[in-house]
């Protein structure tokens, strides 16, 4: 008989119910449930202490967050980035009024390919954006080089990137923007969320205001924005869970540790080794799969996990560029290894309470033997 317990590509990690019932208490009494309480607050101070940063701005969430970002420096014509994301990061560029120039990735960790992004700028370009996909870090030193030179400015889509260090520094403090993500199934969450994290001061106001209507005060509006406000709810859910987050991080890298036991050595499946100089956060297990030498392709792969109701994701694909919304627009771009990965990846179920059998049930299939 087939072992039918379902797995599920993610799953949402919860710090223990009591927990979070004592931390919302206090709500029944202030009955102060958003515009920037007590406990967002709390949260936006416990983040930068965590993190090692000097400002973070909590957002509903990390569309939200990542739109405002781009809206707040003053950006107009042309963006480079990457295809190979979450439809958010395009939509993010193209609702403030953006061009997106698509930069295709490198074939090693799939972040944008800094070797291709100069010969994208024109005199029309004003920013990069640049995402850090998977936890793997973006060639952030050479980002930075490129964009002095050329008078840019720098956003990261750090909705993947969570904790993660380079060369001890955090990862979040490059360029002039980050977003990281507080979605229900990332590393951390705030069941919705979001925050943008910034080295300079002088865009704290700013970034208020566009989070809450343009508003400058009572009688005072600045901006035309829209309401990205984290609430009460969000941010004590938040509080808590960031004092698990280390056990949180733990537990995701033996489950990586688990499945790059189980697959070592298998033709056709390829898998990321954490990166130099890096601390990982263990967001995604990701494979890529060469039909060629695999003896099959990712999609049949991927119906033959779901025939034992484990569920994987393809994930990115198709390219940003190729959604229906996009195809016909005629952003420019030369995304070939991109295009190439996104039909070979697929996202392994992770998550702190998969266990270890639940990773050799799934690489068992993976390596076709009898489940």
């Amino acid at each position: 008989m087939k072992n039918m317990k379902k797995i599920n590509v993610t799953s949402s990690s919860m710090p223990p119910f009591e927990e979070y019932i004592e931390k919302i208490r206090p709500l029944w009494d202030s009955k102060w449930l958003t515009n920037c309480g007590s406990m967002h607050n709390l949260l936006e101070e416990k983040l930068q202490e965590y993190l090692g940063v000097k400002n973070v701005s909590l957002f509903s969430n990390g569309h939200l967050a990542l739109y405002t970002a781009l809206n707040s420096l003053n950006l107009t014509g042309e963006v480079i980035t990457t295809p190979f994301t979450f439809i958010s990061t395009t939509h993010a560029i193209v609702q403030n009024g953006l061009t997106p120039v698509f930069c295709d990735i490198n074939p090693d960790d799939y972040t944008i390919d800094v070797n291709k992004i100069e010969k994208l700028i024109t005199d029309k370009t004003s920013a990069i954006v640049a995402v850090h996909v998977y936890g793997n870090a973006c060639d952030v030193e050479k980002i930075e080089e490129i964009a002095k030179k050329h008078n840019l400015k720098v956003i990261y889509d750090a909705a993947h990137a969570f904790g993660v260090k380079y060369k001890g520094r955090p990862i979040t403090s490059y360029g002039d923007i980050s977003m990281v993500s507080f979605h229900a199934t990332k590393v951390f969450h705030t069941i919705e969320g979001g925050a943008l994290i910034y080295n300079d001061d002088s865009l704290k106001s700013k970034i208020a205001s566009l989070r809450n209507f343009g508003l400058a005060g009572q009688d005072q509006c600045d901006y035309i924005a829209m309401n990205a406000k984290m609430n009460e709810f969000q941010a004590a859910m938040g509080l808590c869970n960031l004092k698990h987050i280390d056990e949180e991080i733990e537990k995701r890298r033996r489950v990586v540790l688990r499945y790059q036991e189980n697959l070592k050595g298998i033709k056709g499946i390829k898998y990321f080794q954490v990166q130099d100089n890096i601390t990982p956060n263990y967001i995604y297990f990701p494979i890529v799969v060469n039909e060629e030498e695999y003896g099959e392709t990712r999609d049949r792969l991927m119906e033959r996990l779901a025939d034992e109701n484990i569920f994987s994701r393809k994930y990115f694909y198709p390219l940003t560029c190729d959604f229906k919304c996009y195809k016909d627009k005629g952003y420019r771009g030369d995304v070939e290894v991109a295009r190439k990965i996104a039909e070979r990846v697929l996202t392994l179920p992770l998550y702190a309470s998969l266990t270890e059998e639940d990773v050799d049930r799934i690489c068992k299939i993976i390596k076709k033997s009898e489940v």
